[in-house]
């Protein structure tokens, strides 16, 4: 049986942080949160709603940081070696 776990999101190569999904699901959580900021776009144009629009915006950013925090490798900095 394989014990190593599966990451969704793999961390960067340099920098901080993760980079492309590398399985379906983490492409699933990231296409899904494209088409949240679509419809967000959608239902409420920039010139109205625009601190609702913005809220929005943070809401799924977080959500999506939240899903890369606990299915993806643990973030650090990386010099690429």
């Amino acid at each position: 049986m394989d014990t190593q776990k599966k990451y969704w999101f793999p961390a960067k190569k340099y920098g901080w942080g993760w980079s492309f999904p590398r399985c379906w699901q983490g492409w699933a959580v990231f296409v899904a949160y494209a088409a949240s900021l679509l419809l967000l776009n959608h239902f409420l144009p920039l010139a109205s709603e625009q601190a609702t629009r913005l809220a929005g915006v943070g809401v799924f950013t977080i959500a999506l940081l939240a899903i890369c925090w606990l299915k993806g490798e643990p973030p650090g900095s990386r010099s690429g070696q």
